[in-house]
């Protein structure tokens, strides 16, 4: 099987999709979809725990020149995703909070992933460069991939 390389920045972008993807699927579930509610939250909190693992570990450190006061930004917005999805934790999905919590989750990351796609990341592809980002991109793909498998088999 050919190796993909993807650079960083299309890794980040395309996790971005899927988070909203699960995003729309929890907002068409019914009050009644109590399951549903949760096994979606428990997959968005394992995409976005991930995702911000890679962000924080490769991506800012690699962009922190060429953007320090969006990545400042960025590491202050995944706090509060932090404390969003800590909140969730074994809340129980009849609770009227919860879908109250779940929209402010999904308004707060929408937020950050257009800020990323739009501001940060145009910015950073100048200052880095494809070769670096596909570099950085390999790295980052290896770590999520990695992750994934470890949080799946303890979810199994």
């Amino acid at each position: 099987m050919p190796e993909m390389t993807t650079d960083a920045i299309t890794l980040l972008t395309e996790d971005h999709k899927g988070v909203k993807k699960l995003f729309r699927e929890f907002e068409g579930k019914s009050d009644r979809a109590t399951k549903a509610k949760v096994d979606l939250y428990q997959t968005i909190k394992m995409e976005l725990e991930v995702h911000t693992e890679i962000e924080e570990q490769f991506f800012y450190p690699a962009s922190k020149e060429a953007v320090p006061d969006m990545i400042a930004e960025s590491l202050e917005e995944h706090k509060q995703v932090d404390t969003l999805l800590a909140e969730l934790q074994g809340m129980d999905p009849m609770d009227e909070r919860f879908d109250a919590k779940m929209t402010v989750l999904i308004e707060n990351v929408e937020h950050h992933a257009e800020e990323e796609e739009k501001e940060m990341f145009p910015e950073v592809k100048k200052a880095l460069g494809m070769d670096t980002l596909r570099d950085l991109g390999s790295l980052m793909m290896e770590h999520k991939q990695r992750r994934m498998r470890e949080l799946g088999q303890k979810a199994a």
